[in-house]
């Protein structure tokens, strides 16, 4: 009877732990979620109401895409708890692709140096990294496509198309970088070789979403983006409608004077992807002499400076490729080394001597 006291009274004791095991997680439970939706909640407006304009006046690319890596992953893990923050989400990734695209580009310039030098193998190993790098950067971008378009509640394929309701400025921009990214997931994924298998209808899908946005109010850009999926997808292009070409250049002008350069960025891709050296130099040229005259668009004064990045990486692979190394910051829109010296005074030493 001794025996059974005891193993009655054991049993007793761990039903007793069971219990308040069973009741102290219930209370962690029902004490720590609750402090997780809020911090969530909390972090996602705080992206939506002040980081998200706060990067968006930033003037250092670099800086905004290792901010898109750090941040993202902290604001998505609440998505385990509450509803994605795509809005600000969307941003993120379109930075954190942005990182990774700058690294691509490292690549790319190390292929052609090497290429230049004759090195076979240093061209070729440089040449499978840019790939797996244009790869991983397409896959970013195609998210921050998607998550865009979600944060919207937005179905591109939709027929007939139906616009989203879009109650600000923010949101339109937000929503056209949005279809902006998605079209260059398509070129990423091409320059990788199709690794990242990025569906080639996101394509016309932001072709014809362009159109739910203002062109005049957004600098060209929407126009811009339709012009270049016209190229890529000649049966895209609607009838009657301009020249592609003429399209892309009338944009970039609407964007130096709105005071943001993405549509010449675009211009300067398109002219790399179907071997326009000639608008590509002119392009390029353009870019750098609206640096005397533009009033950069502050509020989405990033914008701009990532188009300037795009303009100098165009820039710096047509020298690497002619001369074997990036171009000279005094040679920033010249396609050549050779001076022009017609116009250019010279000093004269007689009251030195």
């Amino acid at each position: 009877m001794s025996t059974l006291a005891t193993h009655a009274s054991r049993l007793m004791a761990v039903r007793n732990k069971l219990v308040f095991l069973v009741i102290a997680v219930l209370f962690t439970g029902c004490s720590l979620h609750p402090i997780y939706k809020t911090t969530g909640f909390v972090l996602a407006n705080y992206s939506e109401g002040e980081a998200t304009p706060y990067v968006m006046q930033m003037s250092d690319p670099e800086m905004a895409c290792a901010l898109g890596e750090g941040i993202d992953p902290l604001l998505y893990s609440f998505s385990r708890i509450n509803d994605a923050p795509n809005t600000s989400g969307s941003l993120l990734m379109l930075l954190a692709a942005n990182c990774m695209e700058y690294e691509a580009w490292e690549a790319e310039l190390g292929y052609l140096r090497a290429d230049y030098e004759g090195d076979v193998p240093a061209a070729k190993d440089a040449r499978e990294r840019s790939k797996r790098l244009y790869a991983l950067t397409a896959k970013r971008r195609q998210l921050a496509f998607l998550r865009a378009m979600a944060a919207y509640d937005f179905d591109p394929s939709k027929e007939p198309l139906e616009c989203p309701t879009l109650q600000s400025e923010q949101e339109e921009m937000t929503f056209l970088l949005g279809l902006l990214t998605g079209l260059q997931a398509v070129v990423n994924d091409a320059n990788s070789g199709a690794r990242a298998g990025i569906p080639r209808n996101i394509a016309p899908q932001a072709e014809r979403a362009a159109t739910c946005i203002d062109n005049d109010k957004t600098g060209g850009l929407p126009n811009a983006v339709r012009a270049m999926v016209w190229l890529l997808l000649p049966d895209t292009r609607p009838e009657q409608s301009p020249d592609p070409w003429q399209v892309l250049e009338n944009s970039s002008a609407m964007g130096v004077r709105s005071g943001m350069r993405a549509s010449m960025a675009l211009e300067a891709v398109a002219a790399e992807t179907f071997g326009r050296t000639d608008i590509l130099a002119d392009v390029i040229h353009r870019f750098v002499e609206a640096d005397d005259t533009i009033e950069v668009w502050e509020k989405y004064r990033l914008a701009d400076y990532v188009a300037e990045n795009i303009i100098r990486f165009s820039s710096d692979k047509h020298w690497t490729a002619e001369y074997g190394y990036r171009t000279p910051q005094s040679f920033f829109g010249k396609m050549s080394p050779e001076r022009n010296t017609e116009n250019i005074e010279t000093m004269s030493l007689d009251g030195l001597l």
